[in-house]
């Protein structure tokens, strides 16, 4: 055999082997995926005042259409009425907006008005409840959207002693009163309570 024929074999037996080893090669590991986290509730999640529960403090606009006597302003007592004229005390305290105009359309309807159409807006709130570490802690006007962060604002600020990455809030609908934790970004509600703790050092 000459040398280009020896040359030319052991160039074929090279190129067998490559094809042989690309065959057998992995395949390319799969790029890793991203992992997409749920948006918090006490961060990322803005209630909604269509399925805000009323409580003691909250001011109502109550409209009875083709009723100019029964329209009026009524505030929600510490027992969770509003007095009505004609059908007297309804219950509003821990019923939303909805269920309120349902509950005063049905009293309505038995014997004085015929289909009564009622309406119920909030013109004030109940105001919230900020505690501890912050310089003037007390009741404040609820401004709806906001956050503990503005809480925070309007009582002045954090004190020298707060430990800003220890906070509580209380719902004002909750039965249990249980402190969460809150962080600056969570949604404040009427009636909330929010407790500043003070720092351990």
């Amino acid at each position: 055999m000459t040398f280009t024929a020896k040359i030319h074999r052991f160039a074929m037996a090279l190129a067998f082997l490559a094809l042989a080893a690309c065959g057998h090669s992995s395949p390319p590991a799969a790029a890793p995926q991203a992992v997409i986290q749920p948006p918090t509730m006490q961060q990322d999640y803005q209630p909604t005042m269509a399925v805000y529960r009323l409580g003691s403090g909250d001011n109502l606009r109550v409209t009875v259409f083709d009723e100019t006597n029964m329209t009026g302003d009524y505030k929600v007592d510490g027992t969770g009425m509003i007095s009505l004229p004609l059908i007297g005390n309804v219950m509003a305290g821990g019923l939303t907006m909805p269920e309120l105009q349902n509950s005063i359309a049905q009293h309505l309807s038995q014997g004085y008005i015929v289909n009564p159409r009622v309406s119920v807006q909030v013109i004030n709130y109940r105001p919230f409840f900020i505690l501890g570490e912050v310089n003037r802690p007390n009741q404040y006007p609820y401004v709806e959207g906001m956050k503990v962060i503005n809480a925070v604002a309007m009582a002045g600020g954090y004190s020298y002693r707060a430990d800003e990455d220890n906070m509580k809030i209380i719902r004002a609908n909750d039965p249990m009163r249980t402190k969460q934790p809150a962080e600056p970004n969570t949604y404040v509600l009427p009636g909330d309570t929010i407790e500043v703790q003070e720092r351990l050092f």
